[in-house]
């Protein structure tokens, strides 16, 4: 959401990396891949996308095998292309300590982003449910974001999850609905829900 956001607000287009179609178990194809990447970047003036950056931009690894040659020589590869890229690249990710730090030691900015509040949260119940879905009066935001902490993109796939629950039972969207698929997400994070809906 924020990298779309600075796309728009620069004019630029936006490109989410698709890593499995980047990374590739044969020698020197993830860094033929790679550059592929970073020129079509440059010529079309677009702004990068590394969702999940840790898995590509891993920390270099001490070289025991072959394998372990070759996966350094891509990452040095690519803090090479990064160096050199004229571009604007954004890297997200849950697990910061997991990047190399010498792709850290070249990043401008360092963002972090909080877990939402509880009035944030509530508003990302409300705005995340677009404004044309059916959804009955009983729905209680405040008491969703109140009963679930959880971050932006887990309450939007409850959002989505609940649309399907309302719409596999022919009704409108519900506080049930939405309290069932926060419970199964909320679940899914390892975290203890409660086993009654409080709307």
């Amino acid at each position: 959401m924020i990298a779309g956001l600075i796309a728009r607000d620069l004019g630029l287009d936006l490109y989410q990396v698709d890593l499995s179609r980047i990374v590739s178990k044969y020698i020197g194809e993830t860094e033929k891949q790679l550059a592929a990447l970073f020129e079509a970047a440059e010529t079309g003036h677009a702004i990068l996308l590394f969702d999940e950056a840790d898995s590509l931009f891993g920390k270099r690894t001490e070289v025991k095998s072959s394998n372990d040659r070759y996966a350094n020589l891509e990452v040095n590869y690519l803090l090479q292309r990064m160096e050199a890229f004229s571009g604007i690249s954004l890297l997200t990710t849950n697990h910061e300590s997991a990047i190399d730090p010498a792709f850290q030691r070249r990043l401008a900015f360092h963002i972090r982003v909080p877990m939402p509040d509880e009035c944030y949260r509530a508003q990302l119940w409300s705005t995340l449910i677009p404004a044309r879905a059916d959804r009955a009066g009983d729905v209680d935001f405040r008491a969703l974001a109140a009963q679930f902490v959880m971050s932006g993109g887990y309450i939007k796939n409850a959002v989505v999850r609940g649309a399907f629950l309302a719409a596999a039972a022919n009704e409108v969207i519900t506080h049930e609905h939405l309290w069932r698929a926060a419970r199964a997400e909320y679940e899914s994070i390892g975290k203890v829900s409660y086993d009654h809906c409080d709307s």
